[in-house]
């Protein structure tokens, strides 16, 4: 028979002789309705596929939308969200490093806030890290490649998105138990919103893992996975998804009621634009962006899917370290008071050593050490004293 054959965009299985495989198209193309055929001949070689992907796949040879302007497109894309990945990382450490510095801000909110954090820079380099196994060589047969270290690679990648799912849900939680809560054991919650933000993923990415490797162990698990596969992981984030979605409906509504109540027959342009601010900063730390797609199959509005998944979804960290973080008041203050500290402090060193010494080589010292001298000095006081005979 025919051995799996890479053709540079699909992968095709191994056949019989006389069997025509049939497959759709891959998801390089933006038509995922048609399909395409080989059949593996009795030489034991692979026909051309039939089709060409010129006319199943849905572009036109004569068009700007060949295969290899499809390649430069979302080349385009991975280096935007490389840049947001990079620029998450960065800001989410720094944002890490000032919360677990300073013990003013060692409270649950903020803890919730660190883990938040750590698993968005968890999500960015599951995605550096996939890059780098899967496609970091462009010759790689994709057919043959299933080794431990790639199936490694994309498990950890599933598992920071189930975990970077899971706590924006115990934000929104955390958020609506404090608006509907007047008074809220902290270290009650605490545990439980830890236990759940990191156990959950733990456990749907061990049912995925056992699912994987006794129903389809097939390459690196990053090809289409059937149903009980492809569900055990788009479950959950549907899930958190849906339920986050609701909550952040329902905050806007107690915020709405708390800032009438304020308000007391106020102007409705400042009403609004509290709710407008409130709102835009509710929008990345919920993931609400998300609900535009969740429900629609992968192959609905591919290009716009691109542009809020991988381009907004990918800056997600940046944002968030930005608002709840660089842009909280508490935290600016503490940061000034700190540098303010740390100039007294190298002022006053500067001062000091600069201060003594002035006084070891100051001219007016050494006048005054000399008159000292001169005066405990023994020859000074036998000519005081011989003056005195003299004098008698």
């Amino acid at each position: 028979g025919c051995a799996r054959d890479w053709d540079g965009l699909t992968c095709w299985p191994r056949a019989t002789f006389g069997e025509v495989v049939k497959i759709p198209c891959p998801r390089f193309f933006e038509e995922f309705t048609s399909f395409l055929q080989r059949n593996c001949t009795q030489e034991e070689y692979w026909s051309e596929p039939f089709p060409p992907y010129t006319i199943a796949c849905g572009f036109d040879e004569g068009s700007s939308k060949g295969p290899e302007d499809q390649k430069s497109y979302y080349s385009a894309f991975w280096r935007v969200y490389t840049a947001g990945y990079a620029a998450s990382v960065t800001s989410l450490i720094t944002a890490l490093i000032v919360f677990a510095a300073f013990r003013k801000f060692h409270c649950t909110r903020n803890y919730i806030h660190m883990h938040l954090f750590v698993s968005f820079i968890l999500r960015a380099v599951a995605v550096f890290t996939k890059d780098a196994v899967l496609f970091a060589d462009e010759t790689m047969d994709h057919c043959l490649m299933s080794t431990v270290a790639c199936k490694a690679a994309v498990a950890f990648f599933q598992f920071s998105i189930l975990a970077n799912f899971f706590w924006l849900l115990i934000e929104g939680i955390y958020l609506q138990t404090l608006l509907l809560l007047t008074f809220v054991s902290n270290k009650k919650f605490v545990w439980w919103f830890i236990f759940t933000g990191w156990g959950a993923p733990t456990a749907v990415m061990f049912a995925w893992v056992l699912t994987r490797i006794h129903q389809q162990n097939t390459g690196c698990w990053d090809d289409d996975e059937n149903g009980v596969v492809l569900w055990i992981i788009k479950g959950p984030i549907l899930l958190t998804v849906l339920i986050n979605f609701i909550i952040f409906i329902n905050v806007i509504r107690i915020l709405v009621h708390k800032l009438k109540s304020q308000e007391g027959g106020g102007s409705h342009s400042s009403h609004f634009v509290r709710l407008a601010k409130s709102t835009l900063l509710l929008i990345p730390l919920f993931g609400v962006h998300y609900i535009v797609f969740a429900f629609f199959p992968e192959s609905t509005g591919l290009e716009a899917r691109l542009y809020i998944e991988l381009g907004l979804g990918s800056f997600q960290g940046f944002v968030v370290a930005l608002l709840y973080c660089f842009s909280n008041a508490e935290v600016q203050t503490e940061l000034k008071k700190q540098l303010c500290k740390w100039q007294h402090q190298e002022y006053l060193t500067f001062t000091h050593k600069h201060g003594a010494f002035s006084r070891e080589t100051s001219p007016v010292n050494y006048v005054t050490q000399l008159s000292l001298l001169d005066k405990i000095s023994p020859k000074r006081r036998t000519s005081v004293l011989q003056d005195g005979v003299t004098t008698v």
